[in-house]
């Protein structure tokens, strides 16, 4: 006998993980997938120790700190989480389940599905310099999984966007010199602040300007930078570079679902449903007017979503659930 769980949710980031906590609240027999061994999605990949400061309630976390107890809450009431497996085939079955079958083979089957699935599966643009694979690992990084490694080093950063000028204002204070280096003429990819935070900690900017050659032996020991104005090259001697060139994102398969798609999301109506009647999209999967691309969005879709799936599997449950200090599942789940 197949064991049917009535929400299925693909994407263990924060939106997913938040959604299966609410799922939960509402009485569904929930599994979560997702694709890689960790949890937390884009946070834990490539954010786990930057300063968050845009989650309501919150002054200031760490993308870790987050992700850890989002996850002690999405398991509240013990959803069925299960790890590395990108769900790659779907199938409605006569009955109306859905059948999901991931790449290795397993199969799951659920009345409902939310896709919480971020901007897919992504991929770092890497450094297009002959050479850079080499240094990788030992230089050369794409991401600042932990601070502290840099401390006392002196640090390029190359690229314009928020990532970028965030680690260089995360990582100037405790560096011994941080040296960021765009091509373009100003930062118009970041926010205001973000600059301002570099003039505050003497950070180096070379706009117009790109790294051209990286030198060193077994390890990275210099960049050559080329101004496009002058095209006059300089050497910068560094301990690392950080390369923030931004990411190539990819649904996974999903594209081949006959969803419709949008603005690289899936579009969905008030009830966060898609175009396939039983599946719905949250967080950054999700596209529809005026959408904005917050954590603290799919905190509110995910539970929206989860509504309307419990209206449709059972039409007499209230419209939402109870909040939690009334919540009676809640607190039998605390006796």
């Amino acid at each position: 006998m197949i064991d049917v769980y009535d929400v299925t949710i693909i994407g263990g980031g924060p939106a997913g993980l938040y959604t299966a906590f609410y799922s939960g609240m509402r009485a569904l027999k929930t599994k979560l997938i997702e694709a890689k061994n960790d949890l937390g999605g884009v946070v834990t990949q490539f954010y786990p120790e930057k300063t968050l400061y845009d989650v309501g309630g919150i002054v200031k976390i760490t993308g870790e700190e987050l992700v850890d107890q989002l996850v002690q809450q999405a398991e509240t009431f013990q959803p069925n989480i299960v790890k590395n497996q990108v769900i790659d085939h779907l199938e409605r079955q006569e009955d109306g389940i859905f059948k999901l079958t991931s790449t290795n083979g397993d199969v799951h089957f659920t009345r409902k599905i939310i896709l919480a699935v971020g901007c897919g599966t992504f991929e770092v643009n890497k450094l297009q310099l002959d050479g850079a694979e080499h240094f990788e690992g030992s230089g050369l990084f794409y991401a600042v999984r932990h601070v502290q490694q840099f401390a006392g080093k002196e640090v390029v950063i190359s690229g314009g966007g928020d990532g970028a000028l965030d680690w260089a204002a995360e990582l100037a204070p405790i560096c011994r010199q941080v040296t960021v280096v765009y091509r373009g003429e100003q930062f118009t990819h970041a926010l205001e602040h973000q600059v301002e935070r570099l003039k505050k900690h003497a950070v180096d900017v070379k706009l117009d300007s790109e790294i051209v050659a990286l030198s060193g032996s077994d390890q990275l020991e210099s960049v050559t930078v080329r101004d496009a104005v002058t095209e006059k090259e300089e050497h910068i001697l560094t301990d690392a570079l950080i390369v923030n060139h931004g990411f190539q994102y990819g649904l996974g398969g999903l594209e081949h679902w006959g969803l419709s798609l949008e603005n690289n999301g899936i579009v969905v109506d008030q009830r966060m449903e898609a175009s396939i009647k039983g599946i719905f999209a949250i967080g950054n999967a999700a596209s529809y007017p005026q959408k904005f691309y917050l954590i603290a969005a799919g905190f509110v879709e995910g539970p929206t979503a989860v509504n309307s799936i419990k209206q449709d599997l059972d039409p007499e449950a209230p419209s939402q659930a109870m909040v939690s200090t009334h919540h009676e599942r809640w607190h039998e789940q605390l006796d």
